[in-house]
């Protein structure tokens, strides 16, 4: 399975090709759309999230409700459009356009990327840069999240810090609409409530913020992935799929960062032989240090993927900068954008896990159909619970 994303920030809209996925998978509007609406939820988010009212609409592989095996084309339009028609205009002329941007901004794709390319309008450069990029991909990810659910795999997106302030709650499955009702994503009301002030404050001092996300999931079995090659490796996967997300500077699979200050016998998870569980089977363990994957693999714990996701480079109140017309000191471009993405960004990470995780069902248990790859699990199940 591989997908592809094309389209710009303000261009006419986003497209995904998306191709290798299975037929049978029971499929709608409304299996995606509600996940590109939480995208634009959660508190510090900024004006672009009240223009776009982001909407999939499939151009193919989707037929009576269901998958039909042939590429999938995903359909989201930018509203915003409408109001840069002439600046985004495909023919030539007509240049300096409005809105050019001259004054990379620190920590943006602006400068190396004009480099690069050999753009002296940077817009050229943030256009394809943004972050609204990652509508497609929590597209790709709300279809993959439907194909999982339908082998009885299940996730959560949760803040565990944002700015220096830590949840002292920690996770639990059975709180999962407490999440989704608190504006921050954080199970600790105390904190949260510390976050929305911290966020408010930094609205105001026109700067912007950071934190760490945990993904988890459940029901997945053992053996997906492989230690066979450097590329299989499904946490090197899961990894390169989140560091290739706009913002994001850090990733650990369970504890990793902590772990790396205990002694080994503080921080690997023993093994028990008891009666069977339905992924874990005979072997089971009572902590979770490794955050579900082991050599590369899954072992039929919860995965817990942690996320670190710097503050966002467009700043109100900017940066020293130089302009790459003139070469004199500027402020940094101002762009309409968010005091934090941290609460928003979470569903973006569950989504894009969930393909690489999708990925690698299809790899283990291949076939063309969702009836096919479900009796091949079960298959798998039986053997593993007989190990």
């Amino acid at each position: 399975m591989r997908y592809l994303t094309a389209g710009e920030s303000h261009g006419p809209g986003l497209t995904t090709i998306l191709e290798g996925f299975p037929s049978q998978v029971p499929l709608s509007v409304e299996d995606v759309n509600p996940w590109l609406e939480k995208r634009q939820q959660g508190y510090g988010r900024g004006r672009r999230m009240q223009i776009e009212k982001d909407a999939v609409q499939f151009l193919s592989g989707v037929r009576a409700g269901r998958t039909t095996g042939a590429p999938i084309t995903l359909s989201i339009e930018n509203k915003d459009h409408k109001n840069w028609l002439e600046i985004m205009d495909v023919a030539a002329g007509n240049e300096p356009r409005k809105k050019a941007l001259t004054a990379a901004r620190p920590g943006h794709a602006d400068l190396v990327g004009g480099m690069k390319y050999r753009h002296k309008d940077l817009r050229d450069v943030l256009e394809r840069a943004s972050a609204r990029e990652t509508a497609s991909r929590v597209a790709v990810g709300a279809i993959a999240l439907k194909f999982l659910a339908e082998l009885g795999v299940q996730g959560a997106n949760y803040v565990d810090r944002l700015a220096g302030i830590a949840s002292g709650v920690a996770f639990n499955w059975d709180r999962l609409e407490e999440i989704e009702a608190s504006p921050v994503r954080c199970l600790d009301p105390k904190a949260a409530e510390m976050m929305i002030a911290r966020i408010d404050q930094a609205k105001t001092d026109g700067d912007t913020l950071g934190g760490i996300l945990e993904v988890r999931f459940r029901g997945l079995v053992p053996g997906l992935g492989s230690f066979a090659h450097w590329d299989r490796k499904l946490d090197g996967r899961i990894a390169h799929a989140i560091m290739a997300t706009q913002a994001v500077k850090g990733v650990e699979i369970g504890r990793g960062f902590d772990n790396a200050d205990l002694p080994g016998s503080s921080v690997h998870d023993a093994v028990y032989y008891r009666d069977p569980k339905p992924t874990q089977g005979h072997y089971q363990r009572d902590t979770n240090g490794a955050g579900g994957l082991e050599a590369g693999m899954t072992n039929g714990e919860d995965l817990l993927v942690r996320v670190a996701l710097k503050p966002i480079a467009t700043l109100m109140k900017p940066l020293p900068t130089v302009d790459v017309v003139t070469h004199e000191a500027a402020d940094a471009a101002r762009e309409r954008s968010d005091t934090t993405a941290v609460p928003a960004a979470g569903v973006i990470f569950q989504c894009v896990i969930a393909t690489v995780l999708t990925e690698a069902y299809l790899e283990k248990f291949g076939a063309d159909t969702l009836p096919e790859i479900q009796e091949r699990i079960l298959e798998y199940q039986k053997f593993v619970e007989q190990y």
